[in-house]
């Protein structure tokens, strides 16, 4: 059965779908009405040149990341530069929905 309103046709829709892509859709709707994320994702790409500056700065974080191995720092070390665990940033996550 489908009306002439979008809006009921998009509950029509909605409800014919298993509990999984009610998720999913819903996460789509946040995105599409939080306006950050609407202007990051219509944002232009970033097409200015780099500075000199900037190429030798990607030049040597570029030669840090080889002498690592091509592995970065695991996020619990960087976390307890701050004197945060996983449990920490978990709990501030949770916090905020």
């Amino acid at each position: 059965m489908c009306t002439t309103d979008p809006k009921e046709h998009a509950h029509e829709l909605i409800e014919r779908l298993p509990p999984t892509q009610v998720a999913a859709v819903v996460g789509l709707l946040e995105a599409m009405l939080d306006p950050v994320a609407h202007a990051l994702a219509s944002a232009p790409m970033d097409d200015e040149p780099l500075s000199e500056e900037e190429r030798q700065a990607l030049a040597r974080s570029e030669a840090w990341f080889q002498e690592q191995g091509g592995k970065g720092i695991p996020m619990e070390d960087v976390l307890a530069d701050f004197g945060l665990t996983p449990e920490d940033v978990a709990e501030k996550s949770g916090s905020q929905h």
